[in-house]
């Protein structure tokens, strides 16, 4: 086949899909994309990736059974983003195949959808590779009047269900369920795009890229809308924008050419609207998510001795050049006091959202000082119009379980290497994406507390008189 062709066929809408086709390109799909994810796995963590715990349709559970923290933290970091990336071209070709398969077997493009659903994704598969090929009716609905099918009026439509879908999704995932899972962060985003290209296209051809523009502003109107609603505050729709507009994107250009082919009808369209809610109900389930570490170092031209009294509790922290991320609302140190000394004392440190409270857990003057976390503030005050936001992830999303110093001595003891420590877990789909913004930020406020030490250290002073 030539390349052209075989790239039409995996990525295009145009070719048809027949049995033989879905279940060959399928297979060798599957196989090349566990082959690498599993390479990537046991390059980092010495293990092979089970295909039990990789076949399961859940996306929630995928990841049970892969541990990458035994390569570090940046290492783990880097390989889940791979597989988040490398994870798209093959959800693209999945839905698009799926959907064709669909038409070519004589079904509405809805049953191709239904491989975006958790549960039903291995049942549609198998019922795709089963059906024959039966040419089907189109199900486009005839043209209306023109005045009707104005270019503003079909995208004020499909704007006006992205906000809808959005509002009711956020809704019923994190205040009703507490979840913030691929139904929120992957198929809420696909159907806004979806809808948006669909409503805009049904009725006349439009440009991909109107589509595509008409996508993007449903999208900010979306968020606009949250933000309204005290849903979710600006940092937190800045941060989740980049991930919503790719997948978006996917939905935008499923929607663009099932409206082209269209055998997908209205009451499709509903159908579809109420699945969302049963994508979030099968991810519902009380899953660990995994622990992560953060170690941020610096060198201080001072001893471990003299360092010392300024690990274990240290003076206010300057306000002047709080980085902007942490202006917006996001938690920051500003002092630490303990109370007591040795294993059982307990640490406070105070941050701009309240307090860290930290019982010692290992006291080895002047080298080692570590501590659980016995309870801790939220991780963030959401910048937004009204005083409250009801947004959980704020509070028990993102939760810290211990932390460290170590003071590793320079120089025949005349210079220190000083490196805290934080363990961690992120309850939030997709963990590959959402840790890239966690652990910077970690590193950040390691940073702060560091060089605060560094300059009370090396300006010899105490904090904590022994």
């Amino acid at each position: 086949m030539p390349v052209s062709r075989l790239f039409a066929l995996l990525f295009g809408f145009r070719e048809p899909v027949d049995r033989r086709t879905y279940v060959v390109t399928g297979a060798l799909l599957f196989l090349l994309r566990y082959t690498v994810d599993a390479a990537v796995a046991f390059q980092l963590s010495g293990q092979w990736w089970h295909p039990l715990n990789y076949l399961t349709p859940v996306f929630a559970l995928r990841n049970q059974g892969l541990d990458l923290s035994a390569a570090g933290a940046d290492a783990q970091t880097l390989g889940y983003a791979f597989m988040a990336l490398w994870m798209l071209p093959f959800l693209w070709v999945g839905v698009s195949m799926s959907v064709r398969r669909a038409s070519n077997a004589g079904l509405p493009a809805l049953v191709g959808l239904l491989f975006m659903v958790p549960l039903l994704n291995f049942l549609t598969i198998f019922l795709l590779s089963l059906l024959p090929t039966r040419q089907g009716e189109s199900q486009r609905p005839s043209a209306p009047s023109e005045k009707i099918d104005s270019f503003t009026v079909s995208a004020l439509l499909g704007m006006a269900t992205g906000i809808a879908v959005a509002t009711v999704m956020t809704t019923v995932s994190t205040l009703l369920l507490g979840e913030y899972g691929s139904g929120l962060f992957v198929a809420t985003p696909f159907v806004i795009g979806f809808f948006a290209a669909w409503f805009l296209n049904r009725y006349r051809q439009r440009s991909l890229g109107s589509s595509i523009g008409v996508m993007t502003v449903s999208m900010v109107l979306a968020g606009a809308a949250l933000l309204l609603f005290a849903l979710e505050g600006v940092l937190c729709l800045a941060m989740a924008f980049p991930i919503a507009w790719v997948i978006g994107l996917l939905g935008a250009l499923v929607g663009h050419a099932v409206a082209s082919a269209g055998n997908f009808s209205q009451s499709h369209a509903v159908m579809l609207v109420f699945l969302l809610p049963c994508m979030v109900a099968a991810e519902h389930f009380d899953l660990p998510a995994p622990e992560r570490a953060v170690t941020t170092a610096i060198e201080i031209d001072a001893p471990p001795s003299d360092v010392w009294p300024n690990v274990i509790g240290f003076s206010d922290l300057p306000e002047e050049g709080v980085p902007w991320y942490f202006a917006m609302g996001i938690a920051y140190p500003q002092r630490a006091v303990i109370e007591g000394r040795g294993v059982g004392a307990v640490r406070y440190c105070e941050f701009s959202t309240g307090p860290f409270v930290e019982p010692i857990t290992v006291w080895d003057e002047p080298n080692h000082l570590a501590f659980d976390v016995q309870s801790q503030p939220p991780s963030m005050h959401e910048w937004s119009p009204w005083e409250h936001v009801n947004a959980p992830h704020v509070d028990g999303y993102i939760v810290s379980h211990r932390g460290e110093f170590r003071l590793v001595a320079l120089d025949g003891g005349t210079r220190t290497r000083l490196e805290g420590t934080t363990w961690y877990h992120l309850d939030m789909f997709p963990q590959a994406y959402w840790t890239l913004y966690s652990d910077e930020l970690l590193h950040s406020i390691h940073r702060r507390v560091l060089h605060h030490i560094r300059d009370l250290s090396e300006a010899g002073e105490r904090s904590v008189e022994p």
